[in-house]
């Protein structure tokens, strides 16, 4: 079941035209996805408003976007994350991780091509865990 078109939607989101049906994408999702990936990466503490990914198992997923911001246009999509490092990581090298983590995961999970990931440092955490 290949796709056979796609489109973008009234609603903030995006189709894919399947043979058996339509499947809508919304851009928030895909802004999840987004923060997920750049949390699973070393020395991202957490995405910019202090959401871990420990957090999310009690607070669910919802928030998680706040610091993720993506823009779907027909089958490209453009990434904007703000995230907050550990401190002691290289900060280039760090992103760098970041960036192709984030395209891999968008770029699997919802079949649209990612131009660009760029990321904002919006904090360093420095506390020490005992």
């Amino acid at each position: 079941m290949g796709i056979s078109m796609g489109q973008e939607s009234e609603k903030n989101g995006y189709e894919l035209q399947e043979k058996a049906g339509t499947v809508r994408i919304a851009d928030d999702v895909v802004a999840m996805i987004a923060a997920l990936a750049a949390t699973e990466v070393d020395g991202v503490a957490a995405m910019a408003g202090n959401l871990t990914n420990e957090l999310l198992s009690r607070v669910g997923v919802r928030g998680l976007s706040k610091g993720s911001k993506v823009e779907v246009s027909g089958k490209k999509v453009k990434v904007e994350l703000a995230i907050t490092m550990e401190y002691g990581y290289n900060i280039p090298a760090t992103c760098q991780r970041v960036q192709t983590r984030v395209k891999s995961a968008i770029e699997n999970m919802t079949g649209l091509e990612v131009l660009d990931v760029n990321i904002r440092i919006a904090g360093i955490n420095v506390t020490k865990e005992k």
